[in-house]
């Protein structure tokens, strides 16, 4: 059985658990694998369904240059302060201002 990759989009882990979920819905049991991510979600990923309105309250911010990929990395790492989202697109090449850091930070803070 070979499988076909047909669409890449970058997702949180929210969403990998919620997708994990449906899996292990569907199959009763999960693989190795994916039964070791699924755990590591479980601790890791605390918003739940609060995820889809950050992800949607980052997106209105209409920051420059920032990606689909971006944002869910804000959502999974949650930075409370501007110097924490500075870091964390330091990852990327790509440079934020200091007032898109604050904007970003404070819509982070309210979840």
């Amino acid at each position: 059985m070979k499988h076909e990759i047909i669409e890449q989009k970058p997702i949180n882990l929210n969403e990998v658990k919620e997708e994990l979920e449906k899996i292990k819905k569907r199959d009763e049991e999960l693989n190795f694998r994916a039964q070791k991510t699924y755990e590591y979600t479980q601790q890791v990923a605390k918003l739940g369904k609060k995820a889809k309105e950050l992800y949607e309250k980052l997106e209105k911010l209409s920051v420059s240059r920032l990606r689909d990929i971006h944002l869910h990395k804000i959502i999974d790492t949650l930075p409370k302060t501007e110097d924490e989202v500075k870091v964390i697109m330091q990852g990327y090449n790509l440079t934020v201002s200091k007032e898109n850091c604050k904007k970003i930070a404070d819509v982070v803070k309210e979840f």
